[in-house]
């Protein structure tokens, strides 16, 4: 990833920099907090494991956040466990009605012709999480992004959500 000639982060940071800085934003999968480093936003950022103490380690499924806190969450290259749709479940709670939610990830996990996951059920199955969608970019080569805004009632009908399998992520060695 290193080797791209564009980095999805640095996209999410320019969002949050066209954006409000008072937007209070959560990293899930924050890897070495470089959203966090880059904006004025007060951001948690979140990582299964970190030595940075800047970083909350923690199981994303379940972060320390108040219910309905944050104002912005981020999911860049970071929905790799098999229980990604809990992380999402989790971005859900802690995001206040109207909040976004903004996913950058590899590409081929969404090419149905690949084995990938179909992006519309995906996005499909976050709508009926409770999102409405508002941008899906699969301009870039390398990766997608698919952002949401959190709807202003909650959705009754959340159980039985079907998401679709998102494959690993495959690395050619060099």
């Amino acid at each position: 990833m290193s080797h791209w000639p564009e980095q999805p982060v640095n996209i999410i940071i320019q969002w949050l920099k066209a954006h409000s800085s008072s937007l209070v934003v959560a990293d899930f999968g924050c890897g070495d907090a470089r959203l966090a480093k880059n904006v004025k936003n007060k951001v948690f950022s979140f990582d299964l494991v970190s030595n940075d103490p800047s970083v909350i380690a923690c199981d994303m499924s379940n972060t320390p956040l108040d219910a309905s806190s944050i104002d912005v969450v981020v999911f860049c290259l970071s929905l790799m466990g098999t229980n990604f749709s809990s992380y999402l479940e989790e971005a859900h709670r802690v995001l206040k009605p109207s909040g976004r939610l903004l996913i950058a990830e590899v590409k081929s996990r969404f090419d149905p012709n690949t084995g990938g996951a179909d992006p519309k059920m995906f996005s499909k199955a976050i709508s009926d999480l409770g999102f409405t969608s508002t941008l899906k970019d699969f301009s870039n080569k390398m990766f997608v992004l698919l952002y949401f805004q959190k709807k202003e009632k909650e959705n009754s009908t959340r159980k039985g959500i079907e998401w679709p399998e998102l494959k690993p992520c495959l690395y050619k060695r060099r």
